[in-house]
């Protein structure tokens, strides 16, 4: 029997065992939107702009290890999806996006919604097609799921011109497919896993560097382990927070910019770095040349082109890091390292992160602990800039998959939708979204798809009435030039206006009366001890979004910081140390 490409593809979602997928119809997706009517076993959750379909997939795929999947039109609707294509490219997440492309025969001809969504899309996606022959159909699905969750995960996208959803052809769907060209190295050589652990057992001052790519290929068992067993202290990268808990004694924190000084100073001083799914991409290195300047350097990574990039690598090795740790921990025993360690209490006690102020200031840290202290096990999304920050440094994040974030492109928009995604694919868990008030408006309208499905999502919105992140570094170099970073600020204030005054309106917007105009739940907290009673009442909601707008000091920094062009053992901690 002859069936449809739009038929064929949702019984191609079903063999791949896909029953979300979010999306936003249009003209030339039509036939794929009526088939998907004919399927109860697929959920289909209808999002408010095609960005937030991608990162609302990209949370549920984070979140949960699986294969997110988003469909979107074709001209604008699959141009708006480059943003979130990108982010999940970066940060290596296994997407699959369908895109309607006009039919094959106007291709070229400037039809009505058409956009070369290959070529738009080839530089931020695994891999991408355009589907010519509807006899392909089905091995270039199959293949999609394949790339997308294979070797380095990322997004595949696949466009679909209108007569490929319409031909008719016999029904077939591949159980598996052999790529030319494709064989991902999974194992790590022996050799070279020997002579890590080698190197290992020598070191008198050694350290981990573990990175995303633990969290990717569900390594974090066998890496705790590891740590047990050899005592071996670890940083993190912004995307390896949750494998390690934040308490465990041998967890220093995050490195980089705004990592903390005992990670930082680590790092420096180190004569072994044991690397592990990480890039060493610039935010975390700093300067290049004051980077782990004593260091041997190992570096596990399954895509070989990220090892010796950015930083020499003496012992290379290439493979799924779960595999590698599994083959290395039987050559692995307690490391003989007092005096490192002793060395690490030190720096942890010489500058630890800033504690939460005292008095009735609403500072971010104490929201951020607040939240901790009420929501012990939550999964926390964040948007990006301080509130990004913020959540980073002071949440007690104790599993891997917990914390979603947009690493390597910086999203802004990204929490909110992403928040979306991660509550579909794990009903029973809480999911809290950090924003800030600039990053939370990027994508707000998602809180009409929050409210169809239902979902209890909690945004703590950490609202300091600028787009905090590039105010902060326009206090510490721009002489405290405000440049059109105020988010209150009236068009009849002069140029040089720097700060909120008691002129300016109150709230832009009111995000109590807006979320309550999409039929959610408003908060407002302005003191310390409204903090923990609104985050409570936040937790009784069990079918609807809740809104929190935290009215946090307007000028609050993340400190450490490391300024441009420095080390990262060059960490200032207040705006003197630039004197």
């Amino acid at each position: 029997m002859k069936i449809s490409g739009a038929e064929l593809l949702v019984k191609a979602l079903r063999r791949e065992k896909v029953d979300i997928l979010f999306g936003f119809p249009g003209g030339v997706v039509i036939p794929l939107f009526d088939a998907l009517y004919a399927e109860p076993r697929i959920h289909v959750v209808l999002t408010r702009h095609e960005q937030g379909a991608v990162h609302a997939a990209d949370g549920y795929a984070r979140s949960t290890g699986k294969t997110g999947v988003c469909i979107a039109t074709s001209g604008p609707g699959a141009t708006n999806t480059i943003t979130g294509l990108a982010t999940a490219n970066f940060d290596s997440v296994p997407l699959v996006c369908f895109t309607g492309q006009v039919p094959s025969s106007m291709i070229g001809n400037d039809a009505f919604q058409e956009a070369d969504t290959v070529g738009l899309s080839r530089p931020v996606t695994k891999h991408n097609y355009l589907v010519t022959d509807r006899r392909d159909l089905s091995r270039i699905i199959k293949e999609a799921f394949t790339l997308a969750s294979t070797g380095k995960p990322g997004p595949v996208l696949i466009d679909l011109p209108k007569d490929i959803f319409l031909g008719l052809e016999e029904y077939d769907y591949p159980d598996q497919v052999t790529i030319r060209g494709y064989n991902p190295v999974i194992t790590g050589h022996p050799g070279q896993i020997k002579k890590a652990a080698a190197a290992l057992r020598k070191a008198k001052q050694p350290l981990f560097y573990i990175g995303g790519g633990i969290n990717i290929a569900g390594a974090s068992d066998i890496f705790r382990r590891i740590v047990e067993k050899t005592g071996v202290p670890t940083v993190t990268s912004l995307m390896g927070i949750g494998v390690l808990p934040r308490k465990n004694k041998e967890n220093l924190g995050m490195l980089g910019m705004h990592g903390t000084y005992v990670a930082n100073m680590a790092v420096t001083n180190c004569d072994l770095l044991f690397a592990i799914g990480a890039r060493f991409d610039d935010r975390a290195t700093g300067d290049l040349a004051k980077f782990a300047p004593h260091a041997r350097i190992i570096h596990i990574d399954i895509d070989p082109a990220a090892i010796a990039r950015n930083v020499p690598v003496e012992i290379p090795i290439v493979g799924d890091a779960d595999n590698i740790l599994k083959s290395l921990y039987p050559h692995l025993k307690a490391v003989d390292i007092k005096n490192w360690l002793r060395q690490i209490e030190d720096w942890k006690i010489e500058h630890p992160l800033d504690s939460d102020h005292e008095g009735k200031r609403l500072t971010p840290q104490g929201v951020i602990q607040a939240i901790n202290r009420v929501f012990p096990e939550a999964i926390i999304t964040t948007e990006v800039g301080q509130n990004q920050m913020w959540a980073a440094l002071y949440y007690d994040f104790k599993h891997p998959r917990t914390f979603l974030t947009s690493g390597g492109l910086g999203t802004m928009g990204y929490g909110f939708p992403a928040a979306i995604g991660a509550q579909i694919g794990n009903r029973n868990k809480k999911v809290i979204d950090i924003a800030g008030d600039g990053s939370i408006q990027m994508n707000i309208q998602e809180l009409a798809t929050a409210v169809i499905e239902e979902l209890p999502v909690i945004v703590a919105i950490l609202n300091n009435s600028y787009l905090g992140m590039v105010r902060q570094w326009q206090e510490l170099f721009c002489d405290g030039r405000y440049s059109s970073t105020c988010l209150g600020q009236p068009n009849d204030y002069p140029d040089n206006y720097d700060e909120p005054g008691k002129d300016c309106p109150a709230y832009i917007p009111d995000f109590v009366k807006l979320a309550e105009a999409y039929n959610a739940i408003g908060l407002r907290v302005k003191n310390r001890s409204e903090v923990i009673p609104a985050l409570e009442e936040a937790a009784k909601s069990t079918k609807k979004p809740v809104f929190i707008d935290f009215l946090i000091e307007k000028e609050a920094n993340v400190w450490p910081m490391v300024p441009p062009g420095a080390g990262i053992n060059e960490m200032i901690f207040s705006k003197e140390d630039l004197k």
